[in-house]
Protein backbone atom coordinates (compact mmCIF):
# COMPACT_ATOMS: atom_id res chain seq x y z
CA UNK A 1 0.00 0.00 0.00
CA UNK A 2 1.24 3.73 -1.26
CA UNK A 3 0.28 6.36 1.55
CA UNK A 4 -0.29 9.57 0.03
CA UNK A 5 0.76 12.60 1.62
CA UNK A 6 -0.49 16.09 1.72
CA UNK A 7 2.99 18.46 2.09
CA UNK A 8 2.33 21.93 3.45
CA UNK A 9 5.06 24.89 2.44
CA UNK A 10 7.46 24.68 -0.15
CA UNK A 11 9.92 27.08 0.90
CA UNK A 12 13.21 26.11 1.66
CA UNK A 13 12.19 23.10 3.74
CA UNK A 14 9.59 21.61 1.52
CA UNK A 15 11.18 22.08 -1.76
CA UNK A 16 14.88 20.80 -0.76
CA UNK A 17 14.29 18.41 2.15
CA UNK A 18 10.77 17.16 2.36
CA UNK A 19 9.96 16.97 -1.53
CA UNK A 20 12.57 15.21 -2.60
CA UNK A 21 12.83 13.03 0.52
CA UNK A 22 9.01 11.51 0.17
CA UNK A 23 8.94 11.29 -3.91
CA UNK A 24 12.62 8.95 -3.35
CA UNK A 25 10.75 6.43 -0.87
CA UNK A 26 8.50 3.89 -2.75
CA UNK A 27 6.21 3.87 -0.07
CA UNK A 28 5.00 7.46 -0.15
CA UNK A 29 2.44 9.07 -2.43
CA UNK A 30 3.82 12.97 -3.20
CA UNK A 31 -0.43 13.45 -3.93
CA UNK A 32 -0.53 17.37 -2.99
CA UNK A 33 1.34 20.27 -2.26
CA UNK A 34 0.33 23.05 -0.73
CA UNK A 35 1.46 27.06 -1.39
CA UNK A 36 -0.11 30.29 -2.30
CA UNK A 37 2.67 32.01 -3.38
CA UNK A 38 2.67 31.92 -7.39
CA UNK A 39 6.46 31.42 -7.84
CA UNK A 40 6.78 28.55 -5.02
CA UNK A 41 3.64 26.99 -6.83
CA UNK A 42 5.73 26.66 -10.68
CA UNK A 43 8.69 25.63 -8.79
CA UNK A 44 6.29 22.75 -7.24
CA UNK A 45 4.40 22.16 -10.37
CA UNK A 46 7.98 21.64 -12.25
CA UNK A 47 9.36 19.61 -9.25
CA UNK A 48 6.24 17.27 -8.72
CA UNK A 49 4.03 17.57 -12.03
CA UNK A 50 1.76 14.55 -10.91
CA UNK A 51 0.97 16.57 -7.78
CA UNK A 52 -1.96 18.54 -7.33
CA UNK A 53 -1.53 22.17 -6.35
CA UNK A 54 -3.14 23.56 -3.63
CA UNK A 55 -3.74 27.18 -1.78
CA UNK A 56 -4.39 26.28 1.43
CA UNK A 57 -4.22 23.83 4.70
CA UNK A 58 -7.92 24.26 4.54
CA UNK A 59 -7.97 22.84 1.17
CA UNK A 60 -6.68 19.75 2.58
CA UNK A 61 -8.74 19.61 5.79
CA UNK A 62 -11.74 19.56 3.15
CA UNK A 63 -10.38 16.91 1.10
CA UNK A 64 -8.82 14.80 4.28
CA UNK A 65 -9.91 11.43 3.09
CA UNK A 66 -8.13 11.76 0.30
CA UNK A 67 -4.56 11.39 2.16
CA UNK A 68 -2.96 9.91 5.21
CA UNK A 69 -0.19 11.18 6.11
CA UNK A 70 0.18 15.45 6.20
CA UNK A 71 3.86 17.12 6.08
CA UNK A 72 4.27 20.37 7.81
CA UNK A 73 6.85 22.31 6.30
CA UNK A 74 5.43 26.04 6.93
CA UNK A 75 6.71 28.28 9.17
CA UNK A 76 7.43 27.91 13.09
CA UNK A 77 4.85 29.85 14.20
CA UNK A 78 1.80 27.64 12.15
CA UNK A 79 3.42 23.99 13.20
CA UNK A 80 1.36 24.03 16.24
CA UNK A 81 -2.14 25.11 14.73
CA UNK A 82 -1.40 22.87 11.36
CA UNK A 83 -0.36 20.01 13.37
CA UNK A 84 -3.55 19.92 15.88
CA UNK A 85 -5.80 20.50 12.54
CA UNK A 86 -4.24 17.03 10.54
CA UNK A 87 -4.50 15.23 14.14
CA UNK A 88 -8.42 16.44 14.13
CA UNK A 89 -9.26 15.33 10.60
CA UNK A 90 -8.05 12.06 11.16
CA UNK A 91 -4.36 12.43 9.60
CA UNK A 92 -1.04 11.26 10.63
CA UNK A 93 1.50 13.99 10.87
CA UNK A 94 5.30 14.36 9.87
CA UNK A 95 6.17 18.34 11.62
CA UNK A 96 9.41 20.17 10.64
CA UNK A 97 11.36 20.68 13.66
CA UNK A 98 10.79 22.82 16.26
CA UNK A 99 7.59 20.64 17.12
CA UNK A 100 6.81 23.92 18.66
CA UNK A 101 7.64 26.94 20.88
CA UNK A 102 7.44 25.11 24.31
CA UNK A 103 7.42 21.63 26.04
CA UNK A 104 3.89 22.04 26.79
CA UNK A 105 2.71 23.08 23.00
CA UNK A 106 4.27 20.00 22.42
CA UNK A 107 3.36 17.39 25.32
CA UNK A 108 -0.17 18.86 24.05
CA UNK A 109 0.26 17.65 20.32
CA UNK A 110 1.89 14.28 21.60
CA UNK A 111 -1.38 13.82 23.75
CA UNK A 112 -3.75 14.82 20.83
CA UNK A 113 -2.19 12.42 18.62
CA UNK A 114 -2.53 9.31 21.16
CA UNK A 115 -6.52 10.70 21.66
CA UNK A 116 -6.78 10.56 17.53
CA UNK A 117 -4.85 6.92 17.26
CA UNK A 118 -2.90 8.99 14.74
CA UNK A 119 1.08 9.25 14.66
CA UNK A 120 2.75 12.38 15.52
CA UNK A 121 6.59 12.16 13.52
CA UNK A 122 8.94 15.65 14.28
CA UNK A 123 11.59 15.89 11.17
CA UNK A 124 15.07 15.56 13.14
CA UNK A 125 16.89 14.33 10.02
CA UNK A 126 19.96 15.42 11.18
CA UNK A 127 19.94 11.91 13.88
CA UNK A 128 21.13 10.83 10.16
CA UNK A 129 24.25 13.10 9.43
CA UNK A 130 27.31 11.60 8.28
CA UNK A 131 29.71 12.50 11.23
CA UNK A 132 26.56 11.27 13.95
CA UNK A 133 26.36 7.54 12.34
CA UNK A 134 30.09 7.85 12.75
CA UNK A 135 30.27 8.95 16.47
CA UNK A 136 27.38 6.46 17.02
CA UNK A 137 29.54 4.02 15.74
CA UNK A 138 32.59 4.91 17.21
CA UNK A 139 30.22 4.65 20.80
CA UNK A 140 28.75 1.59 19.87
CA UNK A 141 32.53 -0.40 18.65
CA UNK A 142 33.43 0.93 22.50
CA UNK A 143 37.10 2.14 20.74
CA UNK A 144 36.61 5.32 22.88
CA UNK A 145 36.51 3.66 26.14
CA UNK A 146 33.25 5.36 28.18
CA UNK A 147 32.45 8.73 26.27
CA UNK A 148 32.90 11.92 28.66
CA UNK A 149 32.79 14.99 26.51
CA UNK A 150 30.97 16.02 23.09
CA UNK A 151 31.83 19.28 21.70
CA UNK A 152 29.60 19.73 18.52
CA UNK A 153 29.18 22.64 16.29
CA UNK A 154 27.40 24.27 13.44
CA UNK A 155 28.71 27.72 13.00
CA UNK A 156 29.11 29.96 10.12
CA UNK A 157 30.68 33.23 8.88
CA UNK A 158 27.54 35.60 7.79
CA UNK A 159 28.68 38.86 9.25
CA UNK A 160 26.04 40.72 7.07
CA UNK A 161 22.35 39.67 7.62
CA UNK A 162 20.44 38.10 4.90
CA UNK A 163 16.74 38.86 6.18
CA UNK A 164 14.24 36.38 6.25
CA UNK A 165 12.25 35.57 9.55
CA UNK A 166 15.08 33.43 11.22
CA UNK A 167 16.99 36.19 11.47
CA UNK A 168 14.44 39.18 11.89
CA UNK A 169 11.17 37.29 13.06
CA UNK A 170 8.62 38.44 15.11
CA UNK A 171 8.14 35.90 18.48
CA UNK A 172 5.63 34.06 17.02
CA UNK A 173 8.43 32.93 14.32
CA UNK A 174 10.48 31.69 16.84
CA UNK A 175 13.47 33.03 14.96
CA UNK A 176 17.28 32.87 15.52
CA UNK A 177 19.83 29.88 16.30
CA UNK A 178 18.82 28.46 19.24
CA UNK A 179 15.50 26.63 18.03
CA UNK A 180 16.81 25.93 14.81
CA UNK A 181 20.27 24.37 14.12
CA UNK A 182 20.64 24.42 18.23
CA UNK A 183 17.67 22.25 17.95
CA UNK A 184 19.78 19.69 15.60
CA UNK A 185 22.38 19.67 18.51
CA UNK A 186 20.55 19.39 21.31
CA UNK A 187 18.30 16.42 19.95
CA UNK A 188 21.87 14.83 18.55
CA UNK A 189 23.61 15.30 22.09
CA UNK A 190 20.61 13.28 24.01
CA UNK A 191 20.61 10.77 21.16
CA UNK A 192 24.18 10.03 21.30
CA UNK A 193 24.97 10.89 25.00
CA UNK A 194 21.44 10.15 27.09
CA UNK A 195 19.67 12.60 29.80
CA UNK A 196 20.40 15.68 30.38
CA UNK A 197 20.21 16.80 34.14
CA UNK A 198 21.91 20.45 34.32
CA UNK A 199 21.92 23.21 31.58
CA UNK A 200 23.43 26.25 31.15
CA UNK A 201 24.06 28.80 28.34
CA UNK A 202 24.73 31.92 26.72
CA UNK A 203 22.25 33.49 23.72
CA UNK A 204 23.05 36.41 22.21
CA UNK A 205 22.21 38.79 19.53
CA UNK A 206 25.72 40.25 17.77
CA UNK A 207 24.67 41.71 14.39
CA UNK A 208 22.89 45.05 14.05
CA UNK A 209 18.88 44.72 12.74
CA UNK A 210 18.45 40.96 13.90
CA UNK A 211 15.82 39.98 16.19
CA UNK A 212 17.22 36.39 16.87
CA UNK A 213 19.94 35.05 18.44
CA UNK A 214 22.58 34.29 16.13
CA UNK A 215 25.79 33.44 18.53
CA UNK A 216 24.38 30.83 20.92
CA UNK A 217 26.29 28.46 23.35
CA UNK A 218 24.80 25.48 25.47
CA UNK A 219 26.33 23.39 28.00
CA UNK A 220 24.54 20.12 28.84
CA UNK A 221 25.71 17.36 31.91
CA UNK A 222 24.47 14.06 31.52
CA UNK A 223 23.39 12.10 33.88
CA UNK A 224 26.24 8.82 32.94
CA UNK A 225 29.00 11.99 33.72
CA UNK A 226 29.30 13.28 30.50
CA UNK A 227 29.17 16.86 29.02
CA UNK A 228 28.22 18.35 25.80
CA UNK A 229 29.59 21.30 24.91
CA UNK A 230 27.43 23.06 21.92
CA UNK A 231 27.77 25.93 19.71
CA UNK A 232 25.81 27.57 17.07
CA UNK A 233 26.94 30.69 15.55
CA UNK A 234 26.45 32.35 12.26
CA UNK A 235 29.48 34.90 13.37
CA UNK A 236 32.18 32.58 13.61
CA UNK A 237 35.06 33.40 11.20
CA UNK A 238 36.32 29.57 12.03
CA UNK A 239 33.99 26.70 11.97
CA UNK A 240 36.31 23.63 12.66
CA UNK A 241 35.86 21.15 13.49
CA UNK A 242 32.68 19.80 13.22
CA UNK A 243 32.45 17.46 16.03
CA UNK A 244 34.51 16.20 19.07
CA UNK A 245 33.61 13.19 20.83
CA UNK A 246 36.21 12.07 24.05
CA UNK A 247 36.48 9.31 25.65
CA UNK A 248 38.16 7.82 28.51
CA UNK A 249 40.27 5.74 26.26
CA UNK A 250 40.33 7.47 22.88
CA UNK A 251 39.21 10.83 21.20
CA UNK A 252 37.04 11.02 17.70
CA UNK A 253 37.57 14.32 15.67
CA UNK A 254 35.39 15.08 12.59
CA UNK A 255 35.80 17.79 9.73
CA UNK A 256 32.84 18.91 7.37
CA UNK A 257 29.65 19.63 7.80
CA UNK A 258 27.07 16.19 6.07
CA UNK A 259 27.08 17.35 2.82
CA UNK A 260 23.15 15.94 2.21
CA UNK A 261 21.91 19.27 2.49
CA UNK A 262 23.99 20.48 -0.19
CA UNK A 263 23.21 17.69 -2.32
CA UNK A 264 19.73 18.63 -2.37
CA UNK A 265 20.08 21.94 -3.38
CA UNK A 266 21.91 20.90 -5.92
CA UNK A 267 19.08 18.94 -7.38
CA UNK A 268 20.51 15.62 -6.16
CA UNK A 269 18.43 12.57 -5.28
CA UNK A 270 18.58 9.70 -3.09
CA UNK A 271 19.66 7.03 -4.90
CA UNK A 272 22.31 8.39 -6.50
CA UNK A 273 25.80 5.81 -6.55
CA UNK A 274 27.39 8.22 -4.23
CA UNK A 275 24.69 9.93 -1.99
CA UNK A 276 25.79 10.09 1.49
CA UNK A 277 29.36 9.47 0.71
CA UNK A 278 31.62 12.99 1.75
CA UNK A 279 34.34 14.33 0.02
CA UNK A 280 38.16 13.49 1.11
CA UNK A 281 38.31 16.46 2.81
CA UNK A 282 35.83 15.64 5.23
CA UNK A 283 37.82 13.05 7.44
CA UNK A 284 37.24 11.38 10.67
CA UNK A 285 40.35 11.09 13.12
CA UNK A 286 40.76 8.51 16.28
CA UNK A 287 43.72 8.19 18.67
CA UNK A 288 43.44 5.64 20.64
CA UNK A 289 44.97 4.35 24.23
CA UNK A 290 46.45 1.29 22.59
CA UNK A 291 47.31 3.77 19.19
CA UNK A 292 48.62 6.81 20.44
CA UNK A 293 49.13 7.87 16.34
CA UNK A 294 46.46 10.14 14.72
CA UNK A 295 44.84 7.98 12.04
CA UNK A 296 41.52 7.87 9.66
CA UNK A 297 38.04 6.49 10.77
CA UNK A 298 35.65 5.02 8.80
CA UNK A 299 33.28 8.21 8.15
CA UNK A 300 29.73 6.76 7.79
CA UNK A 301 27.96 7.37 4.95
CA UNK A 302 25.00 9.96 5.77
CA UNK A 303 21.17 8.50 5.36
CA UNK A 304 18.86 11.59 5.42
CA UNK A 305 16.10 8.55 3.25
CA UNK A 306 16.19 6.41 5.93
CA UNK A 307 13.50 9.03 7.91
CA UNK A 308 11.03 8.73 5.23
CA UNK A 309 11.05 4.96 4.92
CA UNK A 310 10.79 4.13 8.83
CA UNK A 311 8.20 6.96 8.68
CA UNK A 312 6.13 4.80 6.11
CA UNK A 313 7.10 1.51 7.84
CA UNK A 314 5.71 2.79 10.94
CA UNK A 315 2.31 3.93 9.76
CA UNK A 316 1.95 0.22 8.16
CA UNK A 317 2.79 -1.30 11.69
CA UNK A 318 6.22 -2.69 10.55
CA UNK A 319 8.35 -0.50 13.00
CA UNK A 320 8.98 2.22 15.47
CA UNK A 321 8.53 5.82 14.68
CA UNK A 322 12.00 7.16 13.22
CA UNK A 323 11.68 9.63 16.13
CA UNK A 324 9.58 9.51 19.05
CA UNK A 325 7.72 12.39 19.38
CA UNK A 326 8.28 12.56 22.88
CA UNK A 327 11.53 13.10 22.43
CA UNK A 328 11.26 16.42 20.93
CA UNK A 329 9.11 17.21 24.04
CA UNK A 330 12.52 16.29 26.08
CA UNK A 331 14.22 18.77 23.49
CA UNK A 332 12.33 21.66 24.11
CA UNK A 333 12.65 21.07 28.00
CA UNK A 334 16.45 21.42 27.22
CA UNK A 335 16.01 24.44 24.62
CA UNK A 336 13.53 26.53 27.57
CA UNK A 337 16.13 25.57 30.05
CA UNK A 338 19.09 26.98 28.05
CA UNK A 339 16.95 30.21 27.47
CA UNK A 340 16.31 30.59 30.83
CA UNK A 341 20.00 30.08 32.26
CA UNK A 342 21.06 32.68 29.38
CA UNK A 343 18.07 34.97 30.17
CA UNK A 344 18.73 34.39 33.90
CA UNK A 345 22.76 34.13 34.18
CA UNK A 346 22.03 31.07 35.79
CA UNK A 347 22.43 27.19 35.82
CA UNK A 348 19.19 25.37 35.30
CA UNK A 349 18.56 21.36 36.98
CA UNK A 350 15.98 19.40 35.01
CA UNK A 351 13.52 17.05 37.25
CA UNK A 352 12.91 15.21 36.04
CA UNK A 353 16.04 14.71 33.70
CA UNK A 354 15.24 15.53 30.02
CA UNK A 355 15.75 12.16 27.79
CA UNK A 356 14.93 10.29 24.99
CA UNK A 357 12.68 7.26 24.70
CA UNK A 358 14.70 4.71 21.99
CA UNK A 359 16.68 5.64 19.22
CA UNK A 360 17.17 3.79 16.42
CA UNK A 361 20.59 4.90 15.29
CA UNK A 362 19.69 5.07 12.03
Amino acid sequence: MTLRVALLGYGLAGRVFHGPLITSEPGLDLAAIVTSNAERRDQAAGDHPDALLLASADDVWDRAKEFDLVVIATANASHVSQATAALEHGLHAVVDKPLAATATEAQALVNLAAAQGRQLHVFQNRRWDSEILTARQAITDGVLGRPHRLESRFERWRPHPKGGWREVGAPDDIPGLLYDLGAHLVDQALHLLGPVERVAASVRILRDGVTGDDDTQVMLWHTEGAISLLSVSAVAAFIEPRLRLLGTRGGLEIIGLDTQEDALREGRLPGDENWGAEPVTHTATIVTADDPSARAYPRQRGNYPAYYAAVAAALQGDGPAPVDARDAVENLRVIEAAALSAAQGVEVRLEPPAGHRFSTGG
